[in-house]
């Protein structure tokens, strides 16, 4: 039986030749070849991160501390969190391999099924609730224009949407997102003005923090960097793109921090603009932004949309696609499976009302995570995977049975300690610097005890290079007999 047979589908079908395209560009299992400069990678850095969720972010802050104070947290938590992603991100740029596949290296080829798994949880959930932020937004316009309101079909249609531009892979996202943060950017630019002639600069410093809302300097640095690390899922799937290590790296460190801090700063001076003018400080609620600023906002907070969402989507399938050493797990069946997944999950609008939780949840499970991931690349590894990491059973990434239980170990205490730092026992530092210092400071401890740290500095290689030449042996081989 042929395949064609087998899966019902005609060997001429637009779904098969898709399919097979997206296949023949890398879109499946194995390293990625990046051909992209440091211009379109911060492009596309740019318009990923100008999204609603990340402005809505900013409104949380002001007025529970000034707006001066929020735009400084802003700017530090964005650099100390940016550093994070654009050294993860540097790591898919030399092997050509997304994020989840890198954890490979760290927690060995079967422990980290254990970050896989938790991070296609958290892109799903990302998914649903920027969905349901555009389609609330969408849904306000048309009420307000016709009386009609659906707030769960715009929501789904919104996500419809975003499946079918993350189904044609990067090739397509590398098109679609500069074009996108262009646009956004120049509606953001028309809301900064329209808000700072409004008001003078000097009367959003003058604003008074209000106290009782719980937050502090501390507090909203933990969420900026929570932010971050919410997006460094993300970054090797993307930088792997970059042709080379300075446009990752200068890229979506640009790319990233600006538009983090163009969309939280922009969040902030939404709100403070609402109190100014007498209304309400209406926290992570896109209608009444809207309301205030009318369509423009509501065009940023769509077109954010559409281009992180896709970028979210593209993630969660290359991950699961990328999780086994094994083509048999193609990109688009998958990437079917999972929109429609992330399609029936946008209904679910109860989700919006936990987003700061949310945030939390993200911070405790992936800093632990990528503390392991640098220290064991850049200082066990010096700066090395090799081939095995490809495999799916023995090499050097195998450790106990494919588990490095070490680096789970570290991850489970890490994760315990952000939540005891953020519940139980508040730290003047906050909880993501102590968790990431504790669980880095322990994985190193263990690689120094146990003799892990390689001695010289190994050639480094492309994934894709070795790949290459390890075909080309067996092709000669083959061959010879």
């Amino acid at each position: 039986m042929t395949t064609s047979q087998a899966t019902g589908r005609s060997p001429g079908s637009a779904f098969s030749r898709l399919s097979d395209n997206l296949e023949k560009n890398s879109e499946g299992f194995g390293p990625i070849r990046g051909t992209l400069g440091a211009g379109r990678m911060g492009m596309i850095w740019l318009a990923a991160n100008l999204v609603v969720t990340t402005l809505l972010t900013g409104t949380l802050f002001v007025p529970g501390v000034s707006w001066p104070l929020a735009v400084g947290m802003i700017i530090v938590g964005t650099v100390i969190g940016g550093a994070v992603l654009v050294l993860v991100g540097n790591m898919g740029t030399r092997t050509g391999l997304p994020t989840m596949s890198l954890t490979k290296g760290s927690f060995g080829l079967r422990g980290s099924f254990l970050p896989v798994a938790a991070n296609v949880v958290i892109l799903m959930g990302w998914s649903w609730v920027q969905a349901m932020l555009a389609g609330v937004t969408v849904n306000f316009l048309v009420e307000q224009a016709t009386g009609f309101s659906n707030p769960i079909l715009f929501s789904v249609l919104c996500q419809l949407l975003v499946v079918c531009l993350a189904i044609f892979g990067h090739a397509g996202i590398a098109r679609v997102e500069p074009w996108l943060a262009l646009v956004i950017l120049a509606f953001m630019a028309y809301i900064f003005v329209s808000a700072f002639t409004t008001f003078a600069p000097s009367e959003f410093i003058a604003l008074p923090a209000d106290p009782e809302l719980g937050w502090s300097g501390v507090a909203v640095l933990d969420v900026v960097i929570a932010t971050a690390i919410s997006w460094t899922v993300l970054s090797a799937e993307f930088n792997r793109l970059a042709k080379s290590q300075a446009a990752g790296m200068i890229g979506s460190g640009i790319g990233y921090m600006l538009s983090t801090v163009l969309a939280m700063v922009l969040g902030a001076t939404t709100v403070a603009y609402l109190v100014l003018d007498g209304g309400e400080a209406v926290a992570f609620d896109p209608t009444a932004i809207v309301a205030a600023f009318g369509t423009p906002l509501a065009v940023v907070i769509f077109l954010s949309v559409m281009a992180t969402n896709t970028m979210v989507v593209y993630g969660m399938v290359s991950s699961v696609v990328n999780m086994v050493p094994s083509s048999k797990v193609k990109f688009l069946p998958t990437a079917l499976v999972l929109g429609g997944i992330s399609i029936v999950g946008s209904t679910w609008l109860a989700l919006l009302d936990q987003f700061t939780s949310f945030l939390v949840l993200i911070g405790s499970l992936f800093i632990p995570v990528f503390a392991v991931m640098l220290i064991d690349y850049y200082i066990v590894r010096k700066r090395h995977y090799n081939k095995d990491i490809l495999r799916g059973s023995g090499g050097d990434y195998w450790y106990f049975k494919g588990v490095n239980i070490a680096a789970v170990a570290v991850w489970v205490i890490g994760a315990a300690a952000s939540l005891i730092l953020t519940y139980s026992v508040p730290s003047p530092i906050g909880a993501t610097i102590p968790t990431f210092i504790i669980s880095a400071g322990l994985y190193l401890i263990w690689a120094l005890a146990t003799k892990r740290i390689i001695s010289g500095t190994p050639t480094h290689s492309h994934l894709s290079d070795d790949v290459s030449e390890a075909d080309d042996l067996d092709s000669g081989r083959r061959a010879a007999r």
